[in-house]
């Protein structure tokens, strides 16, 4: 720091600003009179207490007695109601709004908590809060009648009757204040439904009638809006005779917030009404309330557009194709209001837009792609291409954020509807992904599994088999999305995109992953900054390596991991290398784990940075889940061995403290044996079901490799007979009896191994596509269908199982696993978790089968 004589006097004026800023601070410290008057006598009890700071003490006191006051009922509530709550009633007469706001909470908690019997409270507290219910405040009124409204709902009829509705006869009246005739509005919609219908007919109704016929225009507004409760409460019949001519009366009303009260309740009670009702008083209300939204009341715009969807599919049975027709135009016009000029529409709204009038538009455009699933179920999915796609991509182009934003969490329910006909929306998918607006993007990726699903299979009802021809754009818009959240400040958006993308080994190949996604997982592990975003990448990579078909890519990504992140420079790296392993073990078998990544995590041990070895202390017990007995005893023994260095050598104290905690865990662990037990059960299958989906990769691919080769020979063989033919055109006849003897002699003599492999070539095509899908079952039941749906499943999990792709969850269910653990003959690999003896098996048929390739060849030869 610069202690020159120039910058001397900038320093001492900084502090001086600081003492500035600090009196008054201490100007409002305590006196010690204050003080004085604050402190209360520490031999009170806590009745005691209270009762003195009611009585005596200042407000903020008072106010923390009343907040308090549910505590003091629970633990003396004698006491409380005799001492303490006379003085609550005598102190809110007087007192200010937060003690009365803190008092109608406190009453409300103790109705909850059911402190005293209903009798009991209605006998003490009821009638405070009645007091209070015309209160000068606003606040505060609304705060006391909540607390009425939800003491009602236990109240019983008789002190109802007695304690509220015979009053409210008086209260409802015109001559009493406006704020005492909303009050009787909103409790008369709640007394609706706690008596019987002739009481309600005689002794509600009437009061009902009179407030909407009021003259001031919010209590005709109030009580319309509670007109719903009250038809709820009353029934059909009572709703079609007195509340339906009461609405028709309200919408035809000269306030503004009545038309609209009116029109939201008419929309609300749509199910209530019959046909006729509907056609003949319904419709016609509608009607006029959308041809004067334009020209005369443009203030229920926005209300008309959020309960549209609900309008027209409420009165779809009774629309004429022309009211059909019209509704949907009405609608379209609604989805691009405020955008006429852009539009090239300049409707005589050449005169600039208020800020406000943009404002409601925005709303109501956003309103619109709120009610967008709604209004295809209108106009029916068939014809969404004609009718709503053109509306569609103006509401996803939408130069306003929170339209985009709508259509962007709206877009899974649209994908849901059109099933089949889902490829027309790609291009919208594909701009939604791209968004400018993270918040678009963050709406978007809460369904993109589902979405992205629904998009690349075509819907449930669809046989196609294409994969990704229908959405060319996927995979750079996908990339993009992630780079434009990883440049972002909103990580929680990044994080819960690279969760999401876990999904994508069901929608695209395993190359494709490989050559665009995976290594940019690994990339965001080793530089990306927040741990959260570090852990989901981890995770995701895990999963991509779990799905990649290729053994040469798969030691490759192991390899860097082991390499980049488990010896790292970095200590940061090594512990994101222990967070993959714990993934690793969640996702792969425990002999994939033993096999790569056991040894390389117990060098570890040996870690310079107490954080890394602390870390992986904690992991210990994991790791030696993963051991089988005798087959890895040497394993076992590494890990005692590694332990037994970290208690002799390790300085640090907070790890050897976790060292010891740990030792205790490992010693009271029982390892699994290869053979099945009852503890070990349920574990024990997951975990088989996970190699053998591991051992079907490698077969799959070496079945790929094996076909090439044998689509080559085939080919050699034949251009060689062709070139035989041209030259010996006189022994065609003997040629031609040569190759079908040579042709018949290689089938018979393959027949076995190709009948044997037959149905996995079937898988390997299936698999070469498509990830492993949840939807169907066992492969063999799946290799008839492959054609057709291009999907296959794991064999041996049993009917109905599926190989979960989604983030949630990528472990396989145990309940479908079958009790016997029979396993499919066609799937080819032995129960024995043994890798020694898989290796085996497959080294006995690579030699049976090139042998039988061999005497086919040699007898082809003879032939010729």
């Amino acid at each position: 720091m610069d202690f020159s004589q120039n910058n001397l006097f900038g320093y001492i004026e900084d502090l001086q600003e600081l003492t500035i800023i600090e009196r008054p601070v201490r100007r409002s410290l305590k006196t010690p009179e204050e003080i004085e008057r604050l402190t209360v006598d520490e031999e009170l009890n806590d009745i005691e207490r209270a009762v003195y700071l009611l009585s005596s003490g200042q407000d903020i006191q008072g106010t923390s007695v009343v907040a308090n006051l549910p505590v003091l009922m629970q633990q003396n509530p004698a006491e409380t109601l005799r001492r303490v709550l006379p003085k609550i009633r005598e102190v809110l007469h007087v007192a200010g709004v937060e003690m009365q706001l803190t008092a109608a909470v406190a009453f409300l908690t103790i109705q909850q908590e059911e402190s005293v019997s209903i009798h009991t409270y209605s006998h003490s507290f009821l009638h405070i809060i009645l007091q209070n219910l015309e209160h000068r405040d606003a606040g505060v009124s609304n705060a006391w009648l909540e607390t009425l409204l939800a003491v009602i709902e236990v109240l019983p009829k008789e002190t109802i009757r007695h304690e509220i509705l015979n009053p409210l006869v008086s209260k409802a009246q015109l001559s009493q204040t406006l704020q005492s005739r909303l009050v009787s509005c909103k409790i008369l919609g709640k007394l609706a439904n706690k008596f019987e219908t002739h009481i309600i007919k005689r002794e509600i109704l009437p009061l009902v009638k009179s407030l909407c016929q009021d003259v001031e225009y919010e209590v005709r507004s109030c009580m319309c809006r509670q007109l719903e409760h009250i038809a709820q409460g009353i029934g059909t019949e009572l709703t079609k005779n007195v509340v339906l001519p009461e609405l028709v009366e309200l919408a035809r009303d000269e306030g503004s917030s009545v038309r609209l009260a009116a029109f939201e309740t008419l929309v609300n009670l749509l199910e209530m009404f019959d046909a006729d009702d509907r056609s003949q008083t319904v419709l016609p209300l509608v009607k006029s309330f959308c041809e004067k939204s334009f020209k005369v009341d443009e203030s229920i715009l926005v209300s008309l557009s959020f309960h549209l969807g609900k309008l027209c599919n409420g009165l779809y049975g009774i629309f004429t194709p022309e009211q059909h027709l019209r509704f949907l135009e009405f609608y379209k016009k609604l989805c691009t209001l405020g955008l006429q000029q852009e539009n090239g529409h300049n409707d005589n709204q050449i005169q600039l837009q208020t800020l406000e009038q943009e404002k409601k538009y925005i709303s109501v455009r956003k309103n619109c792609a709120y009610n967008f699933p709604a209004m295809i179920v209108f106009v029916d999915p068939k014809n969404f291409h004609l009718e709503l796609y053109s509306t569609f991509f103006c509401l996803c182009h939408d130069p306003e954020v929170p339209v985009r934003y709508t259509m962007a969490i709206g877009l899974y329910e649209v994908a849901k509807l059109l099933d089949s006909g889902v490829y027309v929306i790609h291009k919208e998918l594909v701009t939604l992904l791209q968004d400018d607006s993270l918040e678009v993007l963050d709406a978007l990726i809460s369904h993109l599994p589902e979405v992205l699903e629904l998009m690349t299979t075509g819907g449930e009802n669809s046989e196609s088999e294409s994969k990704l021809l229908t959405v060319p754009d996927l995979i750079p818009a996908l990339t993009t999305a992630e780079q434009r959240a990883a440049t972002s400040l909103k990580w929680r958006t990044h994080e819960k995109l690279l969760q999401k993308y876990a999904c994508l080994p069901h929608i695209i190949s395993s190359d494709q992953i490989y050559y665009r996604f995976l290594h940019r997982m690994l990339t965001i592990i080793m530089t990306n900054n927040v741990l959260p975003v570090q852990k989901a990448a981890a995770r995701t990579l895990c999963v991509y390596l779990r799905y990649n078909r290729k053994q040469e890519q798969r030691h490759e990504v192991i390899q860097k991991l082991i390499e980049q992140l488990g010896q790292g420079k970095s200590y940061w790296n090594r512990l994101r290398f222990l967070d993959t392993c714990e993934f690793i073990m969640e996702l792969f078998s425990k002999s994939f784990f033993c096999k790569y990544f056991f040894l390389p995590v117990l060098e570890l041990t040996h870690d310079p940075v107490a954080n890394v070895r602390m870390k992986l202390c904690y992991l210990l017990p994991k790791v030696k889940s993963t051991l089988k007995v005798p087959m890895d005893k040497h394993l076992l023994q590494q890990l005692e061995l590694c332990i037994r260095k970290l208690l002799c050598q390790e300085k640090d104290k907070d790890v050897l403290t976790i060292v010891k905690r740990t030792v205790l865990e490992l010693d009271r662990m029982e390892i699994s044996v290869d053979a099945f037990q009852k503890r070990f059960y349920e574990n024990d299958l997951l975990d088989q079901e996970k190699e053998r989906e591991e051992q079907l990769l490698l077969e799959m691919e070496q079945l790929e490799k094996e076909k090439q080769q044998n689509e080559g020979r085939s080919t050699n063989i034949s251009d060689k007979i062709f070139e035989k033919k041209r030259r010996d055109s006189k022994t065609s006849s003997t040629l031609s009896k040569s190759i079908s003897l040579s042709v018949s002699g290689s089938s018979s003599s393959a027949s076995t191994s190709k009948e044997g492999k037959k149905s996995k070539l079937v898988r390997s095509h299936s698999f070469s596509t498509q990830a492993l899908h949840p939807k169907y079952g066992n492969i063999d039941k799946c290799s008839n269908k492959s054609s057709a749906t291009g999907y296959t499943s794991i064999p041996g999990v049993g009917k109905g199982s599926m190989l979960p792709f989604s983030d949630a969850s990528f472990r396989t269910r145990s309940t479908n696993i079958s009790g016997n653990a029979v396993f499919s003959s066609t799937a080819s690999v032995a129960t024995s978790s043994h890798n020694t003896a898989n290796s085996v098996d497959q080294k006995n048929n690579g030699t049976k089968d090139s042998h039988s390739r061999k005497m086919s060849l040699k007898n082809r030869k003879s032939n010729s």
